[in-house]
């Protein structure tokens, strides 16, 4: 089952809940405030940002020689690879684009 599928199942039993617990207008006001708070709400892109800067810092630490930094640990952190494939293509394609990430570090550090 796909994450959105999962989503989705969820989202449909929660409403379902409410609407039984509460009614319909209770439900929707407090379904909507909850997607406000963790999908629209401005705080959700510095999350996001924040996530993906912990993940680019977890990569580099785990992969240093994919860009040249010799590093004893690279034996043992290949075992996750097969684990980490497509983040680790995603992540290494970013990190290879200069100009976007020092866009991205400027636009999070309002330069």
């Amino acid at each position: 089952m796909a994450i959105a599928d999962r989503i989705a199942a969820y989202r449909e039993r929660l409403e379902a809940w409410l609407e039984a617990r509460f009614g319909g207008t209770v439900a929707e006001e407090w379904a909507r405030g909850l997607y406000h708070g963790m999908v629209s709400h401005p705080a959700y892109e510095k999350i996001e940002f924040e996530a993906e800067d912990r993940e680019d810092a977890f990569m580099l630490a785990c992969f240093p020689d994919a860009f040249g930094i010799p590093s004893p640990v690279s034996y043992y952190t290949a075992e996750l690879l097969p684990y980490l494939e497509d983040e680790y293509e995603a992540w290494q394609r970013r990190m290879w684009d200069r100009s976007s990430m020092l866009e991205r570090k400027g636009r999070q550090h309002h330069l």
